[in-house]
């Protein structure tokens, strides 16, 4: 088994792709998954499963592949993972479940995320979607706040669990950051809906520019009858550096140009009514997958160059190694120990240059890499027209400002136990709100674990 390669994904030429939103990756074929299913070892002592944030039995749905049934392996899967067809595009397997694999040390590890993908897929092209088992409806209303990541999967643990939930969205469509921040080319949005739908098979309600803290607040849902509250709006703030000529026209977030884009359609533009302004010259700031999207979605809206400027190097770049392979094939130049320290414009307010300074690597910092410091008198100019900051968002406040005693951390984060439990009775959350921005999966890993808490709680209160 050792001896059979790791299939290689199959994938758009990047000469075409960088004209199209079409996916990127093209997903196995059915002798490549049969194939790569052959390569799992089915360990004893599975270190894959502990490396999955929501547990799957990875070894037990790898082995249905290998036998030819794929309706049990998708079964077997949505026992413990709602979305797979978005885990298996955007989780970072490489660091979860392929990292503790244990043919990663010595040679490359079983394609988990891929094979995860193609059962989903061929479940969506077969049209073979199943409602999961759900338990009696007990009749209690739970809310849900948010439609991302960890929102979707507590919902669905919920209505299997026989609650009766709702999910509260602020914006027009559900999905939360794999709608409005994840580019087409790395996950259609048609597969994002197509997950959502599932939810909704099992009972799930979903109440669209909703947004709680504003229209309504945790007063009026308890009023309405909900006798618990989940919390998972994310982290949508944009963190914003104080740098010279950030007023400047042409300097943005990512979380706006992202927006635009993936959410409101601006690629389609004028098929969809959301313009965007592209320049020739696009420079990103960021190293995460965040600022590799923007870069790659500014290529393919008629950027005829884009530069990430890091200020640390390659191998602390946060962003997935499968992304930046396909930035580097894309053509995307990459501009490594640089940090901005100024936005320069013309006499209209537009920007048109950027001054950068470069940076060595000192001792590590809180984040475990090493701090990235300035070189005295090493500005220099790089030519641009448009800026994209892309360096992290924050807690927004507008759901946490309407809830005065709810206990937060000094960043605006929400405070948990390990169980998704507040300080406050009934209300829980998890996924970014409270460990700042993080991966798909771990935010589906805190929905479960609150929607565990939240059963616990109602049945020993109400049942």
């Amino acid at each position: 088994m050792v001896k059979i390669p790791r299939q290689k994904m199959r994938e758009q030429d990047p000469s075409e792709r960088i004209h199209n939103f079409s996916e990127v990756a093209l997903g196995f074929t059915k002798e490549m998954a049969e194939i790569e299913a052959q390569r799992c070892l089915q360990c004893g002592d599975p270190k894959c499963v502990n490396g999955c944030p929501v547990n799957i039995d990875i070894p037990n749905f790898i082995r249905l592949i290998k036998e030819g049934n794929l309706l049990e392996a998708i079964r077997s899967i949505k026992d413990y993972n709602i979305l797979p067809a978005i885990c298996g595009r955007v989780c970072p397997q490489e660091i979860q479940c392929e990292e503790a694999c244990i043919l990663s040390k010595r040679w490359e590890p079983v394609a988990i995320g891929s094979l995860e993908r193609y059962v989903a897929d061929w479940e969506r092209r077969n049209q073979l979607k199943e409602c999961p088992d759900c338990e009696a409806p007990n009749n209690i209303k739970v809310a849900v706040i948010g439609s991302g990541p960890a929102g979707l999967t507590c919902a669905a643990d919920l209505a299997r669990f026989g609650f009766d939930v709702t999910i509260f969205e602020a914006f027009h469509k559900g999905g939360g950051v794999l709608a409005y921040g994840i580019p087409e080319f790395r996950l259609p949005k048609e597969i994002v809906n197509d997950e959502i739908e599932t939810l909704k098979m099992l009972g799930v309600k979903i109440k669209y520019n909703m947004i709680i803290g504003k229209i309504l607040n945790i007063e009026d849902l308890k009023e309405m009858g909900f006798k618990a509250f989940f919390i998972g709006v994310g982290a949508g703030l944009p963190s914003m550096r104080k740098i010279p000529g950030m007023n400047l026209n042409g300097v943005l977030t990512a979380n706006e140009f992202l927006t635009r884009t993936n959410l409101m359609k601006a690629y389609k533009f004028p098929e969809y009514d959301t313009p965007i302004k592209i320049g020739k010259i696009i420079t990103v700031i960021g190293g995460g997958n965040v600022a590799l999207d923007s870069a790659r979605v500014a290529l393919r809206l008629g950027a005829e160059k884009v530069i990430i400027v890091y200020r640390r190097t390659e191998v602390e770049m946060p962003a997935r190694k499968e992304e930046y392979h396909h930035a580097v094939e894309e053509g995307i130049e990459f501009q490594f120990l640089a940090n901005p320290t100024k936005f320069l414009g013309d006499d209209k307010g537009n920007v048109n240059r950027m001054e950068v300074i470069k940076m060595k690597l000192g001792e590590p910092d809180a984040s475990g890499r090493p701090r990235p410091i300035p070189i005295e008198n090493s500005e220099y100019i790089i030519n641009c027209d448009t800026v994209i900051i892309a360096i992290g968002t924050n807690a927004n406040p507008v759901l946490t400002k309407s809830i005065p005693d709810l206990k937060l951390t000094k960043w605006g984060y929400i405070e948990v136990d390990e169980m998704g439990k507040t300080n406050l009775e009934s209300v829980f959350a998890g996924g970014d709100i409270v460990t700042g921005s993080a991966t798909v999966i771990s935010a589906m890993g805190a929905g479960r674990r609150a929607a565990k808490s939240i059963n616990q709680y109602l049945r020993s209160k109400y049942l």
